[in-house]
């Protein structure tokens, strides 16, 4: 009886483990092999908005970039020189998106009297890279995007970064775990931690509730990738930077909620700008305000000294 109770358990266990197996691969690849959109259907959508102008990309001074990752890819980018001057800014777009996304803020830019480096974080677009991290290897990217970009306009030149979403995320990772080589940081709509980002997406999406689907999932995300979710945290970095930083978000937004971007903003030490706009779905706060998101980028410049 003893041995039969033993070989039951013995079977059972190896099937919850291979459950727990199934479902950790299957989480976890979810995460690393999130879809990105299809390039086309991002070009026409930007087209059909008016955000992305064919022509002025055509004519416009510009040079393509590849930039080696110190994780072991290439990383595509381009540098939007419509003016004559050293004033840049690297836009970081979000996640399933690509460097067409980030042409109406190349646009903003221009106005507001700097030239741009659009490029394609890994795994999206022309780059290379095998996953999506959400930010953990991102933020080396970014990194050596700003190392090639200052060899290019110089050290004395004024370097912003703009971030969308996950490329808010990254910028506030790069900016506050790296020397500062930037000079200010303009954050749109980031999460401030993605272990609860995760949970809040799963509560939204799924039936799965409960802490323990990321304590399963960041085992086999270890495993796998590198990295837990847990060292995926702007919160944690955030009152490191000691640049300028405005930060952007939505009320509306319920994908990322507004309140992890209040929270960011409270974190961060020294000079700092908020905005929160009432209008605008996630990601949205440029499409649906643009006139008031270049106000409020113009204000911020001038305050902290970066107007022209």
């Amino acid at each position: 009886m003893r041995r039969r109770a033993l070989y039951i358990t013995g079977i059972l266990s190896g099937i919850f483990t291979t459950l727990i197996t199934i479902f950790g691969i299957l989480l976890t690849n979810k995460m690393m092999f999130l879809k990105p959109k299809n390039p086309d259907l991002i070009m026409r959508r930007e087209i059909l908005s008016r955000r992305f102008d064919e022509y002025w990309y055509e004519t416009v001074r510009k040079d393509d970039m590849w930039i080696e990752s110190p994780n072991g890819y290439r990383l595509k980018a381009v540098f939007l020189k419509p003016l004559e001057t050293t004033r840049t800014v690297i836009i970081c777009h979000g996640v399933t998106e690509n460097k067409i996304n980030s042409m109406k803020y190349a646009r903003l830019f221009e106005r507001l009297g700097f030239n741009s480096v659009v490029f394609d974080h890994r795994r999206h677009g022309d780059s290379g890279g095998k996953t999506t991290s959400f930010g953990y290897y991102e933020k080396s990217d970014l990194r050596a995007i700003v190392q090639a970009v200052r060899e290019r306009i110089g050290k004395r030149a004024l370097l912003g970064i703009h971030g969308e979403s996950m490329g808010a995320a990254t910028a506030i990772l790069y900016a506050g775990t790296y020397e500062d080589e930037a000079n200010f940081l303009v954050a749109d709509c980031p999460f401030s931690d993605f272990t609860e980002q995760i949970l809040h997406v799963l509560r939204l999406e799924t039936p799965l509730r409960t802490a323990m689907v990321i304590r399963i999932g960041n085992l086999f995300l270890k495993m796998r990738d590198g990295y837990s979710t847990n060292l995926v945290s702007p919160r944690e970095v955030v009152k490191n930077i000691t640049i300028p930083v405005l930060f952007i978000h939505s009320m509306e937004d319920d994908f990322i909620l507004p309140y992890m971007t209040e929270e960011l903003y409270e974190a961060k030490i020294g000079d700092k700008m908020l905005k929160l706009f009432q209008k605008g779905a996630h990601a949205k706060s440029y499409n649906d305000n643009p006139y008031q998101y270049e106000l409020t980028v113009q204000e911020f410049l001038g305050r902290f000294g970066f107007s022209q």
